[in-house]
């Protein structure tokens, strides 16, 4: 018996602790590092986001942390590596598996710049909209919702520009992530936006914010005569780039 019991506690002693309770402890320690020096709480994020995917690859919450690390750095081809890393994840688990849609997504967007962008729907108001048929027009892709405090900053301006050069080959597609559809549908008419809406009132999981790795918003992308997408950042001077790509 006194063989069994010794046998028992060794092995409890060496069983690992719950893992809410280490991450706490870890979280804690990160976020003090990042508020004292960015750089040095990013290297202290992959190293603890790597050493909890190692003991505990049934969590997600270290992958979701090496994702923000390949977000937040600057360094692009460890960027790159984090987010193949995160794409060839098992995703069986529902919680890994928002992580390795993220991670795919990103890849897929950073891949997109300078290519044929391929995006077809039907809008809100029945027509459909593919962008492989709307070259010699140079297009805008805005990712907004009408929660979002920057994206309804930046109406005037997109209306602005949409009212001076639509003439001249300019069309603006949206990607609502809103979960009201008539929320949507009475701020559109309120604020006089004419443009084609995508809505399919998922929020932030949109499949086409999701399919093109949109975390954030406002999320503006231009789309050149060619059908190639030539900007995603396309908040920055909307106007002046409108009018280079149409060539005014």
């Amino acid at each position: 018996m006194a063989l069994i019991c010794s046998s028992y506690f060794l092995h409890a002693e060496e069983k690992k602790p719950p893992f809410d309770e280490v991450f706490k402890k870890l979280d804690t320690e990160v976020r003090a590092a990042l508020k004292k020096d960015r750089t040095e709480g990013l290297k202290e994020l992959e190293r603890v986001g790597n050493l909890l995917s190692k003991d505990y690859p049934e969590e997600h919450m270290p992958y979701a942390m090496l994702n923000a690390v390949a977000r937040m750095t600057s360094d692009q081809e460890k960027s790159l590596k984090i987010l193949k890393r995160l794409a060839a994840l098992d995703d069986s688990n529902p919680q890994i598996a928002r992580v390795v849609s993220q991670a795919k997504g990103e890849l897929k967007k950073r891949e997109a710049l300078g290519k044929p962008l391929d995006m077809k729907f039907t809008a809100m108001d029945g027509s459909v909209v593919d962008i492989s048929k709307m070259k010699g027009k140079v297009v805008l892709i805005d990712f907004w919702a009408t929660w979002c405090g920057p994206c309804i900053r930046e109406i005037p301006s997109v209306k602005k520009t949409y009212e001076e050069l639509n003439a001249k080959g300019f069309e603006i597609i949206g990607i609502s992530l809103d979960s009201d559809k008539g929320k949507l549908e009475d701020f559109i008419a309120k604020n006089d936006m004419p443009w084609p809406q995508f809505f399919d009132g998922k929020g932030w999981k949109t499949s086409l914010a999701q399919e093109h790795g949109i975390s954030s918003i406002p999320a503006m992308w231009l789309v050149n005569k060619e059908g190639n997408l030539v900007d995603q950042n396309a908040r920055s001077d909307l106007e002046e780039k409108v009018k280079k790509y149409l060539a005014l």
